[in-house]
């Protein structure tokens, strides 16, 4: 396989990627991590290094590269009210192996109501849109409460709905059937949702 046809594989992987050289320079971003250094909502790249949105983050960033270009995996969870988001740093070289280091960071994976394959799991069970909806809304998290008021609909429309959906999928319960969803393969959205940026990531960067 080419690197072109490499990093277009990456682009498809449902979890922000970077790899990063040993002076802190993003070396490559795939889709969803440019989309996360784009919005700036817990981590940025400013003169192609990857920063934190504060100094905190920062700090706590530039500690974990430490350990990785010395061969140490870390993990970090970042947290600052609504906004969260994990990363784990694995060096791709050996401290002593004569290569130039450098560093995989990889991002939290999208929520399960991003992921493609859940709509395309609906179609595949031909879901009515409003039965969709509510599945959508099960994978958010949404008590049956919340999904009806939503909906503007009774409660008992929602189990009905839920136990269609049941049926449709062969799950005996919602449990089940969650876990169904969350074994599906990690489909991206076609995501283009931010101008779409050059794969050498030096191209770009945000103050």
């Amino acid at each position: 396989m080419d690197s072109q046809h490499l990093l277009r594989v990456f682009d498809e992987i449902d979890y922000g990627m970077l790899i990063i050289d040993a002076q802190g320079h993003i070396l490559h971003a795939n889709h969803l991590a440019r989309h996360e250094l784009a919005n700036g909502r817990v981590i940025m790249s400013y003169g192609n290094n990857l920063l934190g949105s504060n100094a905190g983050f920062t700090s706590q960033i530039q500690q974990a590269m430490e350990s990785s270009f010395r061969g140490q995996r870390r993990l970090l969870m970042l947290v600052e009210g609504e906004k969260e988001l994990s990363l784990a740093f694995t060096p791709l070289s050996h401290p002593l192996e004569t290569d130039a280091p450098s560093v995989l960071v990889l991002m939290s994976r999208q929520s399960t109501s991003d992921n493609l394959a859940v709509r395309m799991f609906a179609r595949s069970l031909n879901l009515s849109p409003s039965e969709e909806s509510v599945l959508m809304g099960l994978c958010r998290g949404l008590q049956i409460a919340d999904i009806a008021e939503q909906h503007g609909v009774a409660e008992s429309t929602v189990r009905s709905q839920i136990k269609t959906l049941r049926e449709k999928a062969g799950a005996p319960s919602i449990r089940r059937l969650l876990h169904r969803i969350n074994s599906l393969p990690p489909v991206v959205p076609a995501l283009r949702i931010i101008t779409p940026m050059p794969h050498n990531a030096t191209e770009f960067s945000h103050p």
